[in-house]
Protein backbone atom coordinates (compact mmCIF):
# COMPACT_ATOMS: atom_id res chain seq x y z
CA UNK A 1 0.00 0.00 0.00
CA UNK A 2 1.24 3.22 -0.70
CA UNK A 3 0.11 7.10 -0.24
CA UNK A 4 1.23 10.52 -1.04
CA UNK A 5 1.00 13.35 1.10
CA UNK A 6 1.83 17.24 -0.47
CA UNK A 7 1.84 20.27 1.24
CA UNK A 8 -0.23 23.14 -0.06
CA UNK A 9 0.92 25.70 2.68
CA UNK A 10 0.76 26.71 6.18
CA UNK A 11 -0.38 23.53 7.64
CA UNK A 12 -3.28 22.59 4.72
CA UNK A 13 -1.42 19.20 2.75
CA UNK A 14 -3.62 17.05 0.26
CA UNK A 15 -3.65 13.82 0.90
CA UNK A 16 -3.83 10.92 -2.49
CA UNK A 17 -4.18 7.12 -1.83
CA UNK A 18 -2.62 4.67 -4.26
CA UNK A 19 -6.16 3.57 -5.21
CA UNK A 20 -6.74 7.53 -6.64
CA UNK A 21 -8.83 9.37 -4.30
CA UNK A 22 -7.88 12.81 -2.10
CA UNK A 23 -8.60 14.13 0.79
CA UNK A 24 -7.51 17.66 1.92
CA UNK A 25 -5.81 17.92 5.31
CA UNK A 26 -5.22 20.87 7.69
CA UNK A 27 -4.49 22.01 10.95
CA UNK A 28 -6.57 24.32 13.53
CA UNK A 29 -6.68 27.96 12.72
CA UNK A 30 -5.07 28.23 16.48
CA UNK A 31 -2.50 26.10 14.86
CA UNK A 32 -1.47 28.30 11.94
CA UNK A 33 -4.83 25.92 9.67
CA UNK A 34 -7.73 27.64 7.56
CA UNK A 35 -9.99 25.24 8.53
CA UNK A 36 -10.44 23.83 5.02
CA UNK A 37 -10.09 20.25 6.02
CA UNK A 38 -10.16 17.02 8.20
CA UNK A 39 -7.38 17.41 11.47
CA UNK A 40 -4.83 14.00 10.56
CA UNK A 41 -6.33 13.03 14.03
CA UNK A 42 -9.82 13.01 12.75
CA UNK A 43 -8.77 10.92 10.07
CA UNK A 44 -7.49 8.18 11.73
CA UNK A 45 -10.70 7.86 13.64
CA UNK A 46 -12.89 8.33 10.52
CA UNK A 47 -10.74 5.29 9.15
CA UNK A 48 -10.89 3.40 12.02
CA UNK A 49 -15.23 3.67 11.70
CA UNK A 50 -14.94 2.74 8.08
CA UNK A 51 -13.17 -0.33 8.83
CA UNK A 52 -14.71 -1.36 11.45
CA UNK A 53 -18.33 -0.33 9.73
CA UNK A 54 -17.03 -2.35 6.56
CA UNK A 55 -16.55 -5.36 8.51
CA UNK A 56 -19.93 -5.22 10.47
CA UNK A 57 -22.12 -4.87 7.43
CA UNK A 58 -20.40 -7.57 5.46
CA UNK A 59 -20.38 -9.98 8.37
CA UNK A 60 -24.19 -9.10 8.79
CA UNK A 61 -24.76 -9.36 4.79
CA UNK A 62 -22.91 -12.71 4.99
CA UNK A 63 -25.56 -13.98 7.90
CA UNK A 64 -27.90 -13.06 5.63
CA UNK A 65 -29.77 -10.46 8.32
CA UNK A 66 -31.47 -7.48 6.55
CA UNK A 67 -29.54 -4.32 7.56
CA UNK A 68 -30.32 -1.64 5.70
CA UNK A 69 -28.09 1.40 7.74
CA UNK A 70 -24.64 1.50 9.42
CA UNK A 71 -23.71 4.39 11.27
CA UNK A 72 -20.78 4.47 13.63
CA UNK A 73 -20.41 7.42 16.61
CA UNK A 74 -16.74 7.48 17.42
CA UNK A 75 -15.98 9.40 20.64
CA UNK A 76 -12.00 9.48 21.56
CA UNK A 77 -10.16 10.85 24.39
CA UNK A 78 -6.50 12.57 23.68
CA UNK A 79 -3.57 12.50 26.33
CA UNK A 80 -2.69 15.38 27.60
CA UNK A 81 1.12 16.02 26.78
CA UNK A 82 2.30 15.07 23.23
CA UNK A 83 2.53 12.91 21.70
CA UNK A 84 -1.25 13.66 21.92
CA UNK A 85 -2.35 10.20 21.12
CA UNK A 86 -5.80 8.08 21.80
CA UNK A 87 -6.40 6.92 24.91
CA UNK A 88 -10.08 6.28 25.24
CA UNK A 89 -11.58 5.57 22.03
CA UNK A 90 -15.73 4.75 21.88
CA UNK A 91 -17.99 3.33 19.28
CA UNK A 92 -21.45 2.99 19.22
CA UNK A 93 -23.36 1.58 16.41
CA UNK A 94 -26.80 2.18 15.48
CA UNK A 95 -27.54 -0.74 13.27
CA UNK A 96 -30.92 -0.43 10.83
CA UNK A 97 -33.15 -3.28 9.31
CA UNK A 98 -35.82 -5.60 9.90
CA UNK A 99 -36.28 -7.93 12.51
CA UNK A 100 -32.01 -7.29 12.84
CA UNK A 101 -31.28 -10.38 15.81
CA UNK A 102 -29.51 -9.01 18.37
CA UNK A 103 -26.75 -11.51 18.84
CA UNK A 104 -25.87 -11.21 15.03
CA UNK A 105 -24.78 -7.79 15.35
CA UNK A 106 -22.58 -8.65 18.59
CA UNK A 107 -21.43 -10.88 17.01
CA UNK A 108 -20.43 -8.79 13.94
CA UNK A 109 -19.11 -5.80 16.33
CA UNK A 110 -17.11 -8.19 18.32
CA UNK A 111 -15.39 -10.11 15.28
CA UNK A 112 -14.21 -6.68 13.83
CA UNK A 113 -13.24 -5.43 17.02
CA UNK A 114 -11.36 -8.35 17.84
CA UNK A 115 -10.12 -9.83 14.20
CA UNK A 116 -11.27 -8.32 11.56
CA UNK A 117 -10.23 -4.58 11.58
CA UNK A 118 -7.01 -3.54 11.09
CA UNK A 119 -7.22 -0.42 12.07
CA UNK A 120 -9.50 -0.96 15.46
CA UNK A 121 -6.66 -3.60 16.56
CA UNK A 122 -3.97 -1.19 15.51
CA UNK A 123 -4.97 1.95 17.75
CA UNK A 124 -5.78 -0.63 20.33
CA UNK A 125 -2.15 -1.17 20.98
CA UNK A 126 -2.28 2.57 22.30
CA UNK A 127 -5.72 3.37 23.35
CA UNK A 128 -8.69 1.68 25.36
CA UNK A 129 -11.14 0.68 22.84
CA UNK A 130 -15.04 -0.14 23.87
CA UNK A 131 -17.75 -1.06 21.92
CA UNK A 132 -21.61 -1.01 22.06
CA UNK A 133 -24.60 -1.04 19.76
CA UNK A 134 -28.30 -0.19 19.50
CA UNK A 135 -30.37 -1.53 16.82
CA UNK A 136 -33.10 0.51 14.90
CA UNK A 137 -36.07 -1.20 13.10
CA UNK A 138 -36.41 -0.20 9.60
CA UNK A 139 -39.61 1.34 8.33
Amino acid sequence: MRARVKWIENVSFLGESESGHAVVLDGAPEAGGRNIGMRPMELLLIGMGGCSSFDVVTILKKARQPITDCVAEITAERADEVPKVFTKIHVHYVVTGKNLAPNHVERAVKLSSEKYCSASIMLGKSAEITHDFEIKEAD
